[in-house]
């Protein structure tokens, strides 16, 4: 079905009378949409990482020892991106028949409740093996409801950037990776400090899942605001925002789909190296207080924050394929001194945050404008939900898990590997993906 004969439902034409009231959407404003956007997912994401350290291991998997129990914690973490792929399968095609609007109504409900349910799951002395299966369904929840929200918004904010700022607003979006970060260990941080371990574990713990269902409410009314514009749509008509049919699309562009996936995955590992799997590693192998650690993360947030925005100043002035690959090449010699830095007490510990996050904000802030750079415009849009959806899956799924197994088989240095790998992969898809190379050329 084409996008200019999807048929209007009652939903989409309240939203577009709520919305559209004749103000042209800048990129200052798509920006915006966009950023909210992706805090709330980011959030989600962040809230159920740390409770996969601090509490599902005490109250979903108290039949094992805590290793144990959190690397069943980080299996049941990686359900949600196995799940992602097909979730942007599922909504794809809500979004042909139905409109954006519906799509990204029920997936970020789904979202939502998904991740505020997760506060009301009973312990497993509760109700036994139960609780692991709700926590394992509503994991994949989560997963199901982040491919559908793919909404093509940051496509639609660099297909609107001015030439000359391309990295800029490509690194925009970016900033609800750090941000959701920063308000997740924030908020887990003051109920770690602020309740005796008991009440916490009873359910301080929860409050965090309650608040998701707010941010995502705020979140889908932002970015309803954009895709029932005229400007959107206007692109969305021409081919340039269509939801192609995924087989199409795969049979079309899988080349660039697959070199697309590994063109971020150092820093998608990366992102897991610095924010869940050194909490763990505080948590399970060293004295210090997870609450002062979460303090720690906060403030690499903020670092984050700020390398983001530098990373879109970096990549306008050198181009964004020089950037990704220069930054590829520090990340892998941060893997070497890395596990050296994580266990050489409070200065290495802040050494790896305080570089790892500077890295994490350059890496990060420019994935996004990699995935979609070499899709044809008319399978852009499916093309950049399935490149980024494998991108996660290769790159962060399993990235707190195998970390942990490794570390707790081979040492800490097992973890600086696999950190390594993925910087070579990312040099290697650079290196073959020569439609990118042309067009960092020709800006």
């Amino acid at each position: 079905m084409s996008a200019n004969t999807i048929p209007e439902t009652s939903f989409e034409a309240d939203a577009r009378s709520i919305h559209s009231d004749g103000e042209h959407v800048t990129p200052g404003v798509i920006a915006i949409g966009v950023v909210i956007g992706r805090t709330s997912e980011f959030f989600d994401f962040f809230v159920y990482a740390i409770a996969s350290v601090l509490v599902f291991p005490t109250l979903v998997f108290p039949y094992v020892d805590r290793l144990q129990g959190t690397l069943y914690s980080f299996a049941v973490f990686a359900l949600a991106f196995i799940a992602r792929p097909i979730g942007s399968i599922i909504f794809i095609a809500v979004d042909r028949a139905y409109g954006r609007s519906v799509k990204l109504t029920m997936s970020l409900f789904l979202l939502g409740t998904s991740t505020v349910a997760m506060g009301f799951i009973p312990s497993y002395e509760s109700v036994g093996n139960w609780s692991v299966a709700i926590l394992a369904l509503l994991r994949i929840g989560q997963g199901v409801a982040l491919g559908g929200a793919w909404d093509g918004l940051a496509s639609l904010l660099s297909l609107n950037a001015p030439e000359k700022h391309r990295g800029w607003y490509a690194m925009l979006p970016q900033l609800g990776a750090p941000i959701g970060l920063l308000v997740a260990s924030g908020l887990f941080a003051f109920f770690v400090a602020a309740l005796p371990t008991e009440d916490f574990f009873a359910w301080g713990w929860r409050y965090p899942f309650f608040v998701a269902f707010a941010i995502n409410v705020v979140a889908l009314f932002a970015r309803l605001r954009l895709v029932v514009t005229p400007e959107f749509e206007d692109m969305y008509a021409k081919r340039e925002l269509e939801p192609a049919p995924v087989v199409e699309t795969v049979q079309s562009q899988w080349k660039a789909i697959w070199l697309g996936s590994f063109v971020p995955l150092a820093s998608f590992a990366l992102f897991h190296m610095v924010t869940v799997f050194p909490l763990s590693w505080v948590v399970l192998f060293t004295r210090e207080s997870a609450g002062r650690f979460l303090v720690v993360e906060v403030i690499g947030a903020i670092i984050g924050i700020g390398a983001m925005l530098v990373s879109g100043l970096l990549a306008d002035r050198f181009g964004r394929r020089t950037m990704l690959g220069t930054i590829a090449v520090l990340i892998a010699l941060f893997a070497i001194a890395a596990p050296s830095l994580l266990d050489g007490g409070d200065v290495g510990e802040r050494l790896f945050m305080g570089i790892g996050f500077l890295l994490f904000g350059l890496s990060f802030g420019q994935s996004s404008g990699a995935i979609a750079s070499s899709l044809s415009p008319q399978h852009r849009y499916t093309g950049s939900a399935l490149t980024t959806d494998l991108a996660w899956l290769f790159g962060a799924g399993f990235a707190p898990l195998a970390a942990l197994l490794l570390t707790s088989k081979l040492g800490l240095a097992a973890s600086g590997a696999y950190l390594f790998s993925g910087a070579v992969f990312t040099l290697i898809a650079l290196g073959l993906n020569k439609q990118l190379a042309k067009r960092d050329i020709a800006r």
